[in-house]
C-alpha cells in the first residue's frame, strides 16, 4: 500500500528564517540594504525586503562573503549546516570519481539532483560530467565569488515557482551589477603542503541611462597529495583499528598455473593472504587535485525608452584540474595469458598460465588532465505596462568537459601489452620494474568528451490586481520553454573493452520542457497573508507533472510571527539516468558465495557494477511542510525555529545490490553476476562484475529542525558586537527500500548513520571598532555511526549492526580585518586554526578506505590567508 505523502505525525510548531540574515557563518546585512524592493528567492512576486516570507530563506550578503574568508562557493556552503550528504567537492576526487573537478550543494542531505541552484534567478546548464554516474548537478566551481553579490538559500521544495530539483531547496546566486569604479583584489594562503593563490578585479562604468559591469577572476591551487598527510595513505587502516582495504589486484600478482590460483613465489610476506597478493594504493591518491579557474562576466543594462530597458549577462568561465588513481589493475577478465617459454616464467613444469590479478605499478599511476569550458548568455526586455511589470528573456548555457591522459600517464592497453608479454618483453613476475621502452609499447593516450547545453525563453508579468480592504492582491505568472541536451562519451577503447580498472562512463539523452506558472499574494483579515502558487511543466520524455503551494504568515505584533507553508514537487529523471550506455563504478565487498569455493575469493575486492539507463522512468513526487515562528524578544535581537519534513515517492535508485548479489551470484550461467570461467573442479569463477539499473522504487522522509539567533548592536570595548548561532537537527531520513531477497520493503532510518550526522551548527562573533575588525567562527559537525556495511559483503546492513562511532569535528576559523588605508581592505585570518584533524573513521569500502569520511571532514588542515581589496 502507497504511503501518503503528508504523515500525520508532522509536528506542528514554529520556523524562522529572516529574509535577509546571513548565512551560518557570519554576519549581519546593513539595514539600508534590507530595505531594497527585491524579489527573493521563492517567490515571483517582488516585495519589500522588510517582509517576512513564510518560507525559510538564508540571505549571504557581499560583506558578510568577504568576513568568511572563503574563497569559493564550495567552501561556503560545505559548512552551512543546512547542506548535509551529497553535497561534494573537488577533495578526494580520484581518477574513478565521474565528475572530476566539479563540486555541488546538497541541502537536507538529499543530493545534488533535488537542490535546484540558479543565478539571477535562472537556470543554468548542468555539469558536463555527472557525479556517480547519474547525478546531474549545476557545478558551482563554474561561478566564481568574487563575481556574486550574494547567496540565497531557500530550505523549502519549491516546485510551484522554479519546477524540477527544487525538491530540497533553492540556491540563488545574485550576480554583482550597476558596479561603479574598480576593485582589485588578491589574495594568497596555504596549509601544510598545500597553498592557494587568486586575483580578481571588478570594473564598473555608470552611463546616462546604462550600465556596465566587468568581473574578472583567476584562482588556482596546488595539489594535496595523501603522503601529506600520515595515516591517510594507506588503504590498509587495520594499524589504526580499521579494515585492510588493500586491493587483491597486486604487484607482485597472482596467476592461474594448470588451472589452480597461485601467488606469485615473490610476493612479500606482509602482502601474501593465501594466495592473494595484496597491494596498498593509498599512496596514489590525492586529497585534493591541482586545479587552475578562470573566469570573465559581463554585465549590461541600457534604458531604451522610459518604460523599457535592456540587459544582457555573458559569462565565461575555464576550468582545468587533474585526477590520479593508482596504477592500472587487471583481473582474469581482462584475458591475459604468459606464455610457459616465457624467459621470467617461475612456474618450472607448467603447462598453462593466465594472469590472474595483477597491477602495472612500472607503468605508473591512472593521471587524467581534465578541461572544463563554460558558456552562458541572457538576452532581455523588461518594463511596465500600466503598472504591471514585464520581462522577457533568452538564454544559451552551455558546458563542455575533456578528460585526456597521455602515455606516459599510466594508461594500458591490454592487448598491446599481451603482445610484449607474449614476445618475452614485458615481465609480469616479481613485480620488477620494466624497461620504458616496453612501456611505451602497451601504454596508449585516452579522450573523454562531455557536453550539456540549456537554451530557453520566457516571460514573465507581476504587479496589483486590486486593492482590498487589507490591501491590494498581488500576482506574477508566466511561461517558460527549454531545450536540455547532455552527452558524456567515453574513449573507443573503452567501448572496445580494452581498457581495464577504470570506471567509464557512457550517455546521451535531450528534452523539452514546457511550462506555465501563476502565484499570488492575498492579504487576509488580522495581518494574515496568504500566497498561493501552481505550477505546470510538461516534458518531452516522462509526461507532465502540476505542482501547487499555499504559504501562510501571520504577524502576531513586532516581537511574533508565525508561518506555514506546504507544497508538492518533482525531480525529472535525470539526462543520464535516461540516457545512460554501459557505465561502470566500482564497490568493495566479499564474494561470500565465491569464497565458499575457492579461499582466492575471500578477499574484500573493488568490483565493477556496470549501469545501464532507463527511458521508462517516471519523475520523483515529492511534498515538502514548514511550520514555524519569528520571535524578537529584545531590541537588536531575532530568534527563529523550524520544523520541517520533505518526503519523496518514487525515487530513482539503483537496483539494490543486495538483492542482485542474493538473486544471480550464485549462478556460473548468470548474465546478471558475470564471472570468469569456473577453474577445474569448482562450481565458481572469478567474480568480474555486476550488471545493474535505475527504476522508480525507493520512498524517503526527511525532517528536522533548525534553529537561528542572532544578535547585533551590543557594545563591547568600544567597539560592536555581533552574535550569531545557526543549529540544523536532523530528526528522520527515513528510506523504504527493497530487501535483499527482493521479496518486501523495508524502512531504514539513515539520521545519526553514516554520513548522516544528527547535530550540525556554526556560531560567529563579529567585533569591529573604527579601522579594526576581528571574527571568530567555529564549525561543528557532529559524530555519526560508521561502517554502514559491517560485514563488507556489500549488503548495507546498518539497520540491523551496530558499529562504533566517529567522533565529532569542529573547527576554529580566526579573522582581522584593518581599513586604516584609503580604500583599501587588509584581511589576515586562518581556517581551522587549532589544526584539527578529521576523526577516524572505518569508512564505507566504496569511497571511504583510507580513514576518514572524505564527504564531512576536511583533512587540509590549518589554512592560514591574507587577503588585500583596493578600491579605486
Amino acid at each position: 500500500m502507497k504511503r501518503p505523502l503528508l504523515r500525520q505525525r508532522i509536528l506542528s510548531s514554529a520556523i524562522l528564517s529572516i529574509t535577509a540574515a546571513t548565512a551560518p557563518q557570519v554576519l549581519f546585512a546593513e539595514e539600508e540594504k534590507a530595505m531594497e524592493e527585491i524579489a527573493v528567492v521563492g517567490s515571483r512576486i517582488q516585495r519589500n525586503a522588510e517582509f517576512e516570507t513564510a518560507t525559510p530563506i538564508q540571505v549571504m550578503d557581499r560583506e558578510a562573503i568577504e568576513k568568511s574568508g572563503y574563497t569559493n562557493l564550495q567552501q561556503l556552503f560545505e559548512k552551512n549546516p543546512a547542506a548535509g550528504n551529497g553535497t561534494f567537492s573537488t577533495r578526494g576526487n580520484n581518477q574513478d570519481s565521474t565528475a572530476n573537478g566539479a563540486a555541488a550543494v546538497s541541502l537536507r542531505g538529499m543530493g545534488a539532483d533535488a537542490t535546484l541552484v540558479l543565478v539571477n534567478g535562472k537556470r543554468v546548464a548542468i555539469s558536463a560530467f555527472a557525479e556517480s554516474i547519474t547525478t546531474n548537478f549545476v557545478d558551482i566551481n563554474s561561478i566564481p565569488i568574487a563575481a556574486v553579490e550574494r547567496v540565497e538559500v531557500l530550505k523549502d521544495g519549491a516546485s510551484a515557482i522554479y519546477g524540477s530539483d527544487a525538491v530540497a531547496g533553492v540556491v540563488n546566486l545574485v550576480l554583482r551589477k550597476d558596479f561603479e569604479g574598480a576593485e582589485v583584489s588578491a589574495d594568497f594562503g596555504g596549509a601544510d603542503g598545500y597553498d592557494e593563490q587568486s586575483v580578481s578585479a571588478v570594473w564598473g562604468v555608470n552611463g546616462e541611462d546604462s550600465n556596465l559591469t566587468v568581473i574578472f577572476d583567476h584562482r588556482s591551487n596546488t595539489t594535496l597529495a595523501s603522503v601529506e598527510r600520515p595515516g591517510l595513505d594507506t588503504a590498509n587502516q587495520s594499524p589504526r583499528g580499521g579494515m585492510d582495504f588493500r586491493s587483491s589486484r597486486g604487484y607482485p600478482g597472482r596467476f592461474i598455473v594448470d588451472g589452480e590460483t597461485t601467488i606469485d613465489p615473490n610476493c612479500p610476506a606482509g602482502n601474501a593472504f593465501g594466495q592473494t597478493c595484496v597491494y596498498d594504493y593509498g599512496p596514489w591518491t590525492l586529497l585534493t587535485p591541482e586545479a587552475e579557474r578562470t573566469g570573465v562576466l559581463l554585465l549590461g543594462n541600457a534604458q531604451l525608452t522610459d518604460s523599457v530597458e535592456f540587459f544582457t549577462e555573458l559569462a565565461v568561465q575555464h576550468n582545468t584540474s587533474i585526477a590520479q588513481g593508482a596504477p592500472t589493475p587487471l583481473d582474469e577478465d581482462a584475458g591475459l595469458t604468459v606464455p610457459i617459454n616465457h624467459p621470467n616464467n617461475p612456474f618450472v613444469g607448467a603447462t598453462s598460465i593466465g594472469v590472474g590479478r595483477y597491477r602495472t605499478v612500472d607503468a605508473g599511476a591512472r593521471q587524467w588532465d581534465i578541461e572544463t569550458d563554460n558558456l552562458r548568455g541572457v538576452f532581455g526586455l523588461r518594463g511596465t505596462i500600466a503598472d504591471w511589470d514585464w520581462e522577457a528573456s533568452v538564454q544559451r548555457s552551455r558546458s563542455e568537459s575533456t578528460q585526456s591522459g597521455d602515455r606516459t600517464q599510466g594508461w594500458v592497453r591490454t592487448d598491446l601489452l599481451q603482445q610484449e608479454i607474449d614476445a618475452g618483453r614485458y615481465n609480469p613476475f616479481g613485480g620488477v620494474q620494466n624497461p620504458q621502452s616496453v612501456i611505451d609499447a602497451f601504454t596508449t593516450s585516452l579522450v573523454r568528451q562531455g557536453k550539456s547545453e540549456l537554451r530557453g525563453v520566457d516571460f514573465t508579468l507581476s504587479g496589483e490586481l486590486f486593492d482590498t480592504a487589507n490591501g491590494a492582491i498581488a500576482m506574477a505568472a508566466g511561461i517558460e520553454r527549454r531545450e536540455e541536451r547532455a552527452s558524456d562519451i567515453p574513449d573507443d577503447q573503452f567501448q572496445r573493452g580494452l581498457i581495464f580498472g577504470t570506471e567509464s562512463v557512457s550517455a546521451a539523452a535531450s528534452r523539452d520542457i514546457n511550462s506555465a506558472f501563476v502565484e499570488f499574494a492575498i492579504p487576509l483579515p488580522a495581518n494574515l497573508d496568504l500566497t498561493l502558487a501552481g505550477r505546470y511543466d510538461d516534458y518531452s520524455d516522462f509526461g507532465s507533472t502540476t505542482n501547487p503551494m499555499a504559504n501562510l504568515l501571520w504577524t502576531a505584533n513586532e516581537q511574533l510571527s508565525l508561518r506555514a507553508s506546504w507544497g508538492t514537487g518533482f525531480r525529472a529523471p535525470s539526462l543520464a539516468q535516461i540516457g545512460l550506455g554501459p557505465s561502470q563504478e566500482s564497490l568493495f565487498f566479499i564474494d561470500s558465495y565465491g569464497c565458499a569455493i575457492n579461499d582466492a575469493y575471500c578477499a574484500s575486492t573493488d568490483y565493477n557494477i556496470v549501469f545501464s539507463g532507463n527511458p521508462d522512468l517516471d519523475a520523483e513526487e515529492s511534498e515538502s511542510v514548514n511550520l514555524g515562528a519569528v520571535v524578537k524578544p529584545i531590541d537588536n535581537m531575532q530568534m527563529s525555529l523550524d520544523l520541517w519534513q520533505i518526503t519523496q515517492e518514487g525515487k530513482i535508485d539503483e537496483v539494490p545490490f543486495g538483492y542482485l548479489y542474493s538473486q544471480f551470484c550464485n549462478d556460473q550461467n548468470s548474465t546478471v553476476c558475470v564471472r570468469s570461467a569456473a577453474l577445474p573442479g569448482e562450481s565458481l569463477g572469478s567474480l568480474q562484475s555486476i550488471n545493474s539499473g535505475f527504476i522508480n522504487i525507493g520512498e524517503q522522509t526527511v525532517s528536522g529542525i533548525d534553529l537561528s539567533m542572532v544578535y547585533s548592536g551590543f557594545a563591547l570595548a568600544g567597539g560592536d558586537l555581533g552574535l550569531r548561532l545557526d543549529y540544523s537537527y536532523l530528526a528522520e531520513f527515513e528510506r523504504v527500500e527493497l530487501n535483499a531477497t527482493g521479496d518486501d520493503f523495508i524502512n531504514r532510518d539513515l539520521a545519526g548513520e553514516y554520513e548522516y550526522p544528527e547535530h550540525r551548527w556554526a556560531a560567529s562573533a563579529d567585533w569591529s571598532r573604527d579601522t579594526f575588525a576581528v571574527t571568530l567562527g567555529l564549525n561543528y559537525i557532529g559524530e555519526f555511526e560508521d561502517t554502514p556495511d559491517i560485514d563488507f559483503d556489500g549488503t548495507l546492513d546498518y539497520d540491523t549492526n551496530q558499529s562504533r562511532i566517529v567522533d565529532s569535528f569542529m573547527t576554529v576559523n580566526l579573522q582581522a580585518r584593518y581599513t586604516g588605508f584609503e580604500n583599501m581592505v587588509l584581511s589576515l585570518g586562518a581556517d581551522n586554526a587549532l589544526d584539527e584533524e578529521p576523526p577516524f573513521a572505518i569508512g564505507d569500502g566504496d569511497s571511504d578506505l583510507y580513514g576518514y569520511v572524505s564527504s564531512q571532514h576536511d583533512p587540509r588542515g590549518r589554512f592560514i590567508y591574507g587577503k588585500v581589496t583596493y578600491n579605486f
